[in-house]
């Protein structure tokens, strides 16, 4: 389970780290190299969740997309600097239930 929470993490934070240096590039002006950068970590992005465990591919990308929305709250709080309010905590508490319900439900 702790290995799955990692792989989820770190693959979250290579999209919106990859995504950001894209969006940074394009929408404010940065140099060539934040998009190219961001091009080879969202490359990564794409490796990290094939070495989950889970033999379901759709199954695990719904379930990473909990943790995504997560990360992506607290990326725009600590790094945008953009207060989340309490419904942006309560979609993704409900987000990370869901998760919780697909992964780990006992299934036949």
């Amino acid at each position: 389970m702790a290995l799955t929470l990692l792989l989820f993490i770190i693959a979250g934070l290579a999209e919106i780290g990859g995504g950001y240096l894209v969006w940074l590039w394009l929408r404010e002006s940065k140099p060539f190299w934040f998009g190219l950068s961001g091009s080879g970590i969202l490359i990564l992005y794409g490796i990290i969740p094939t070495l989950q465990s889970y033999p379901n591919f759709g199954r695990v990308y719904a379930a990473y997309g909990g943790i995504f929305i997560l990360l992506a709250v607290l990326w725009g709080w600590l790094v945008d600097r953009k207060t989340p309010d309490l419904f942006d905590w309560l979609g993704a508490a409900i987000c990370l239930i869901g998760v919780a319900v697909m992964l780990w439900a006992p299934r036949s």
